[in-house]
């Protein structure tokens, strides 16, 4: 039985690659995941693993450019000869070990089934791995987790369809699209050892040749490291295969200080010691949320006629309501008694006296909203997500106040399911809990408003013709012009502020 080994997936962007070396030769003897060449795309250059144990019978030698899923070798589980062949049993089997007269013994086949990345939503065409629970190797169990897919909306666990031995394919961090392939299961494989007959002819042991022949030679990648670190590869040890230089191996490599010459002593001036710090910068690969938050408000800016209206609330009120009922308000309802639903609430009834805030641009059409599913902005730890509130129109203080509760608990724990985020009609963001006095909020397209809280600051103002200290917050409400008129964007705000700062008024609906 042989196994087809093909170009695997290395990129979003990249559609053929080039065989830069084969570090195994025809017919040699390779042991699963040891590397047997290396691929080179216009990106960078990526090492090819063995993906079982057995003989290699190289397809496309070097310096051939393949696509991506173009068959590169194969790689024979077992052998015609007593020298070569490996048994695949399972561990509580007894294997005999063949006589030099004997016929070849059969091997144990074994199913391998391919992982495939599921369809995780209607718009979403790839994934990333962002990271593995399990090693490769590993023994895992059906409906196990085996990695996390992290998408431009939410983060999804993988299981394992059946129990076996688990091969990846897609490492962590890598672009997958839907459908790929991220790893192989050998079915059955639980346990699974290779014993190699004995034969009357001593053998080579194979690290004694792959130590001649790749001991102190550094990979494509690493050779480009030492290049640009002046480092010569033959003052280093390889920690390879074969005593070959890896990457990380050039990445640690420090290039030696120079012994300085002694200069005669001159006599010099005073010198001030400057202070030297760490300048070290370093990279990090972008994750598909962050690619997706960056490229929308991008979007936004250029395909939305966007102005931003100021105002200021008298938080005054709402912080007297809250510090006269809010421990008997926990103590019925289970919740602290917020901002958030205050605000929540202000917008929804104001939303439903100005629709035009509530609407959006589709095409040549306005579409008006008669509900109010307003978005709360939360930052979580890969990102800003905005999951979606249901109907707030028709909700109490109590109902907001669990719903925001319950949104922001899976938000911190990256828990929050695509259905959750979608659909918003409005958006609310606040800023004020990082400090922020006054910002210019940007719109969740397709929505065409979105209001931006701030930090309260207590500030001399004038009520009755007297100077008193009132606890304010600016507030700010961007707004796509093309939808809504500054008269209408205006009047919302004001009536927002006004519902704020008589917060009985939303208990009487007046």
């Amino acid at each position: 039985m042989a196994i087809e080994m093909k170009v695997p997936s290395v990129g979003e962007s990249v559609s053929e690659v080039t065989i830069a070396s084969w570090t195994k030769k025809d017919g040699d003897l390779v042991k699963m995941d040891e590397v047997i060449c290396e691929l080179e795309s216009d990106k960078a250059t990526f090492e090819l693993p063995a993906e079982a144990d057995g003989i290699l019978r190289i397809v496309a030698p070097e310096g051939t450019t393949l696509p991506i899923g173009a068959l590169i070798c194969k790689i024979e589980i077992v052998g015609q000869t007593a020298e070569t062949q490996a048994v695949v049993v399972e561990t509580p089997a007894v294997v005999e070990t063949p006589k030099a007269e004997s016929q070849p013994v059969a091997a144990l086949a074994l199913k391998v089934i391919d992982v495939v990345v599921p369809a995780v939503g209607e718009s979403i065409t790839e994934v990333t791995i962002a990271a593995w629970s399990k090693k490769d190797g590993d023994n895992i169990k059906m409906d196990e987790v085996i990695c996390e897919l992290e998408s431009d909306k939410a983060t999804f666990e993988l299981p394992s369809p059946e129990n076996g031995v688990l091969t990846i394919v897609a490492q962590a961090g890598q672009v997958v699209p839907v459908g790929g392939i991220v790893a192989k299961i050998t079915v059955g494989g639980v346990g699974v050892v290779a014993i190699q007959p004995i034969t009357t002819t001593p053998s080579v042991a194979p690290a004694a040749s792959d130590s001649s022949y790749a001991a102190g030679h550094p990979s494509p990648v690493a050779a480009k490291v030492l290049a640009e670190k002046g480092i010569d590869a033959a003052s280093l040890e390889g920690t390879g295969i074969g005593g070959r230089i890896t990457k990380d191996d050039a990445m640690k490599a420090e290039k030696p200080a120079a012994t300085p010459t002694p200069q005669p002593a001159k006599p010099t001036a005073p010198q001030v010691a400057i202070p030297q710090g760490n300048r070290v910068s370093r990279r990090e690969k972008m994750s598909s949320l962050r690619k997706t938050i960056a490229k929308r408000l991008v979007a936004v800016k250029q395909e939305t006629a966007m102005l931003t209206t100021f105002n200021e609330v008298d938080m005054k009120p709402i912080m007297d309501l809250r510090g006269k009922y809010k421990d008997k308000f926990k103590e019925i309802h289970g919740v602290g008694l917020g901002f958030m639903s205050f605000f929540t609430k202000a917008c929804a009834i104001a939303l439903q006296e100005f629709p035009v805030v509530n609407s959006y641009i589709d095409g040549d059409e306005i579409v008006f909203n008669d509900y109010s599913d307003i978005a709360i902005a939360v930052s979580a730890p890969r990102g800003l997500v905005v999951p979606v509130i249901r109907n707030a129109e028709k909700m109490n203080f109590a109902q907001i106040e669990a719903e925001v509760v319950r949104l922001a608990g899976k938000a911190r724990e990256n828990k929050l399911t695509i259905e959750e985020m979608t659909g918003g009609t409005f958006t609310i963001t606040n800023g004020g809990i990082f400090g922020s006095m006054l910002s210019t909020p940007i719109i969740n397209a397709p929505q065409s408003a979105i209001l931006g809280m701030h930090n309260i600051v207590e500030r001399a103002v004038v009520i009755n013709g007297e100077i008193v200290v009132r606890p304010i917050m600016y507030v700010a409400l961007s707004y796509d012009h093309r939808t809504i008129d500054g008269k209408d964007s205006v009047s919302f705000l004001v009536r927002v502020k006004q519902l704020l700062e008589d917060p009985t008024r939303m208990l009487l609906g007046v």
